[in-house]
């Protein structure tokens, strides 16, 4: 239960108050204010941190972690497929509230959006007590213990390449049963990443689908899943070389 609401000024007074054991961060509040078990004792409001800033410098995207999903959905330089993603990562309720450190930090498993970050190369700044440092999100996926002692301040994602994706669900609206995309850089190269086949958003090799070993749920045995992979896979490798984005 939430008991203690803290909003410092700095972020060395933000990674002071992290270090209380009883401390969670407060970006957007979408998983946190929802979350009356797990929620900590006491939450570190970053809003007063001036991390919401989205630049370009025309070959790099650097997104604040307190960016909102909406505000890079709305980012002209980012990379169109990037701001589909977004957009299709929640309803815009929730889009203007969620943030994209956010959105890292709760490491949804079938995250769209994650899914683009990672195609994009994201780096995620790890801000903590000793250093700052730069992290490939891929890692944070495979290990979240990385984050510990530490604030995401920004993440900065390539924008070279056209992308395109493909996804099956239950519904239009709902979230997929697995979704692949892609993106071509610009040296001709296919990079593809996809849901639903792992506990995480992950890469895959358009040559190697047959080894994927999916979880099944209700939506979908492993078996379904693979075949999904390697259709969706396939219709993405054909926008992609066809010059669609």
């Amino acid at each position: 239960m939430i008991r203690t609401y803290v909003r410092p000024n700095t972020l060395a007074e933000a990674l002071d108050l992290l270090a209380d054991p009883d401390a969670g961060v407060l970006a957007g509040g979408t998983d946190l204010n929802g979350d009356a078990v797990g929620a900590p004792s006491v939450v570190v409001d970053l809003q007063s941190l001036g991390l919401d800033a989205i630049v370009s410098d025309g070959a790099l995207l650097r997104i604040g972690a307190t960016a909102t999903i909406q505000a890079l959905a709305d980012v002209e330089s980012g990379p169109p497929l990037l701001r589909d993603l977004a957009v299709r990562e929640a309803p815009n309720t929730i889009r203007n509230a969620a943030t994209v450190g956010g959105t890292i930090g709760s490491s949804d498993p079938e995250s769209e959006l994650l899914a683009g970050l990672l195609l994009f190369d994201a780096a995620v700044t790890l801000a903590g007590t000793e250093a700052t440092t730069d992290v490939a999100l891929g890692d944070i996926l495979d290990d979240p213990e990385l984050l510990a002692e530490s604030i995401i301040t920004h993440v900065t994602v390539s924008t070279d390449g056209t992308g395109a994706s493909e996804r099956t669900g239950r519904t239009p609206k709902d979230r997929p049963i697995v979704m692949v995309a892609g993106r071509m850089t610009t040296d001709g190269s296919i990079h593809l990443v996809a849901t639903g086949v792992a506990a995480n958003p992950t890469r895959i090799d358009a040559d190697a689908l047959d080894e994927l070993d999916p979880p099944g749920d209700f939506r979908g045995s492993p078996e379904y899943r693979t075949h999904l992979a390697e259709v969706l896979t396939k219709r993405v490798i054909g926008r992609l070389e066809g010059g669609r984005t």
